[in-house]
């Protein structure tokens, strides 16, 4: 096969792969992990689940897929650091793609039982989440926040926030004004 053709299997490859975790992201939204099938994902791309298998050999597979898919997207670039007020803008980000904060929710509920294929992805997670956090705080305001608590006992905090909010607004997204009520989580910080 002349390279060209070679690399243009492989882009194609790449973009399918991309639906497919598009496709996939949708399923669980709608149904959670467990309620969602490799047929009806294979379905959504136009594919058998024969064919869905070729690009992705397991369920789990997939699973780990879109759950690196959706970190990509709150990433920040690598020569930037995430900073107080960024997280404000995080939140307000997410207030504008609710389908992807509902995957979140559903998959992260879901990983708290034994054996789900999530959870050690997600254990890990907030393991890195909170260490972030815990940075981001230090270099906002030092060993010790303005409320006298440490930026590694306040990180927790700041993490379950960001999540609890998530949840409420998904539920009442006319009454929970996520970003708002984040702002003003950061004001008790001393932040704003």
């Amino acid at each position: 096969m002349p390279y060209g053709d070679a690399m243009n299997a492989r882009v194609r490859s790449e973009e399918r792969r991309a639906e497919i975790v598009r496709a996939a992201l949708e399923v669980i939204a709608e149904r959670g992990y467990r309620g969602a099938s490799l047929a009806s994902v294979a379905e959504r791309v136009g594919l058998t689940q024969q064919g869905l298998l070729h690009y992705f050999p397991t369920k789990d597979a997939l699973l780990v897929a879109v759950l690196k898919e959706r970190d990509q997207w709150d990433a920040v670039p690598a020569d930037t650091r995430w900073r107080v007020d960024l997280l404000a803008s995080l939140v307000e980000y997410n207030a504008m793609r609710p389908g992807i904060i509902q995957t979140f929710s559903a998959l992260l509920g879901e990983s708290v039982t034994e054996g789900h294929p999530a959870r050690e992805y997600f254990t890990e997670r907030y393991t890195r989440v909170r260490a972030s956090m815990a940075e981001v705080l230090r270099t906002e305001y030092g060993d010790r926040l303005p409320n006298g608590l440490t930026p590694e006992r306040t990180a927790p905090l700041l993490v379950a926030v960001m999540d609890g909010l998530q949840y409420q607004w998904l539920l009442d997204p006319e009454s929970v004004d996520m970003p708002g009520a984040f702002r003003d989580f950061l004001r008790l910080l001393g932040e704003e």
